[in-house]
């Protein structure tokens, strides 16, 4: 008994240790620029001298600003459009994918291929192709005899354009979910195929129904990445035009660039708590349940 102990201790003071360099490191790069942040983010601070205390007049000057009202709205439609639309086009080509017709390994790394090249690459393509003389316009004028317009310099447009580029990249949610649909065991669709179930049926009723886990997981990146996006629409259009593509990280971005460090800081702690509250709804809405760990189980 007392050896059983003492080997219980023994692992228990085992697994501290090997947290300890990970705690270290999570304290160091999360915890201290994150409670640094929010001490900030209530003070009057350019980056260099003392710090004053201004209590909540960051916060009241940003809620007040229109600019990053915009941007809050714009981060909200990112978040929603990668969740609800490149998810679920990913989720499509997924199953489809995992049927595995003619040609289905070459159409996977086609599909995953946009996500191994970089996004300043892609952006600069894209505003190529969305220039007035660009293949976007010529391929509406041949169809469909429109006009060609500016699409990246039109607030009307701008956003739908800087949105639509990223969104048809679904190769990384569609990879992760193809892992997920090939673990799904085939007696499911056997004995489905025996009760006269079509493939469409099959789909909804037991590929969808097992994907729920990873559709809820692939979801939260996805909006995740759509609340804290900056890249793309930065190198795209800088925001513009009018602010009509701002987003609280290009916002956050620029006060850096001006020494406007503590509202910086206030737009960062926004950008936080929309963060957290856009994955507590998606996590509350969907469930946490995955059928797929409780059939391993």
């Amino acid at each position: 008994m007392n050896i059983r102990c003492a080997g219980g201790r023994s692992n228990h003071f085992m697994r501290i240790l090997f947290l300890i360099p990970v705690m270290i490191l999570f304290v160091a790069f999360f915890v201290y620029p994150f409670l640094f942040t929010i001490m900030t983010s209530f003070t009057s601070w350019r980056g260099i001298g003392s710090m004053k205390f201004f209590g909540i007049g960051n916060y009241r000057k940003l809620l007040l600003d229109p600019t990053f009202r915009k941007a809050i709205a714009n981060n909200v439609i990112w978040a929603l459009c990668q969740g609800f639309i490149q998810v679920p086009l990913a989720a499509i080509v997924a199953m489809i994918l995992v049927r595995k017709p003619k040609g289905w390994k070459f159409l996977r790394t086609v599909y995953y291929l946009p996500n191994v090249i970089s996004t300043v690459a892609l952006a600069m393509v894209w505003v190529a192709m969305y220039n007035i003389s660009g293949p976007v316009n010529t391929i509406f004028q041949r169809l469909f005899g429109m006009a060609p317009r500016n699409w990246l310099g039109d607030p009307s447009t701008a956003l739908g354009a800087v949105i639509f580029q990223t969104v048809i990249y679904i190769g990384y949610f569609m990879i992760i979910l193809l892992a997920s649909a090939m673990n799904i065991p085939q007696t499911l669709y056997e004995a489905a195929e025996i009760d006269g179930a079509s493939t469409l049926q099959q789909e909804f009723h037991i590929t969808l129904p097992m994907l729920r886990g990873s559709l809820v997981t692939t979801m939260t990146l996805a909006m995740a990445y759509g609340i804290r996006h900056f890249e793309s629409t930065y190198l795209m259009t800088g925001g513009g035009p009018a602010y009509s593509t701002t987003t609280m990280g290009i916002d956050l971005y620029l006060k850096m660039d001006a020494l406007r460090y503590s509202e910086a800081s206030t737009a960062g702690v926004f950008l936080i708590l929309l963060g957290t509250v856009v994955i507590s709804l998606l996590r509350k809405i969907f469930g946490k349940s995955d059928p797929m760990s409780e059939m391993a189980q």
